[in-house]
């Protein structure tokens, strides 16, 4: 063969490039994996959590098999709904702490943005104004979403009258306390440290809004939109994560992510509560 045919063959890429490649995409596939384990792990331990200790309050034996199950009240069933997402939420807090504190022993905190950070960071001063600024910004996006989507929002959207008072702080609890501390911790903290070892900044935010908005997802394939709640978070997910690298402290994304969800059931609820 002529030398100048020989030169134009492609050339094996080195070992190498090959291995730096693969060690890449290793990473990126455990990016992905661990924040769903943890969530499906927490979500199953609580189910059993909470279906095993509300059988024994109610004298039913957890081991009965469904057929030969009680039918349970109303508001039973609306009840362990409840105690199950907040279950959920604190076995995901206590996962994350367990798992930041295996990889980085006593640097846990900061690993997971709990301390101040090494190098210096924004000041929140002027971050302060987002907070006024954001219900606006995440409502108009979320309605104007939603609206795309064909999907009613805010439209007749009531507390089941089945839950009692003891449930319904539980559930406002849950929305505007623990899924802030437990999704910040796992997504913000645990996976953006992970992230952070081998992607930049730009890369970290969107990987980590992208895996909130997973997160999100329906699994209930009667749902409909399934798609539009993670579509609607997706700027609160890139505006956490910004804060996050902004900041270099996780406790300003849970702070923005409590107050968000406090003024979306403000908004949803408000309407039905003054009627």
């Amino acid at each position: 063969m002529p030398p100048a045919l020989a030169d134009a063959r492609p050339s094996k890429p080195p070992l190498a490039t090959v291995k730096a490649g693969l060690a890449w995409l290793g990473r990126m596939l455990l990016l992905i994996a661990v924040p769903l384990a943890i969530l499906v792990l927490a979500s199953g331990l609580a189910i059993a959590i909470v279906r095993v200790g509300g059988d024994l309050r109610l004298g039913i034996d957890p081991l009965t098999d469904s057929a030969s199950r009680p039918r349970l009240p109303l508001s039973e069933v609306a009840g362990r709904a409840v105690a199950m997402d907040a279950v959920r939420q604190v076995l995901m807090a206590l996962l994350v702490v367990a798992l930041a504190a295996w990889a980085a022993g006593g640097a846990w905190r900061q690993r997971l943005g709990l301390t101040r950070p090494v190098e210096a960071r924004a000041s929140m001063r002027r971050l302060w104004l987002l907070l006024p600024l954001w219900p606006l910004i995440h409502i108009v996006w979320v309605t104007t979403t939603a609206a795309a989507l064909q999907m009613n929002f805010a439209n007749g959207v009531r507390l089941s009258p089945f839950l009692s008072p003891l449930m319904l702080g539980l559930w406002f609890a849950f929305v505007v306390v623990l899924a802030p501390i437990a999704e910040e911790l796992l997504l913000r903290g645990e996976t953006f440290a992970r992230a952070s070892a081998f992607l930049g900044p730009a890369a970290t935010i969107v990987a980590t809004a992208l895996l909130f908005c997973l997160a999100h997802v329906s699994l209930d394939p009667g749902a409909k939109g399934a798609l539009a709640r993670p579509l609607t978070l997706l700027p609160l997910a890139l505006t956490l994560g910004w804060l996050r690298w902004r900041t270099g402290r996780l406790w300003p994304c849970i702070l923005l992510h409590g107050w968000s969800n406090f003024c979306l059931i403000a908004y949803q609820l408000g309407p039905s509560l003054l009627r």
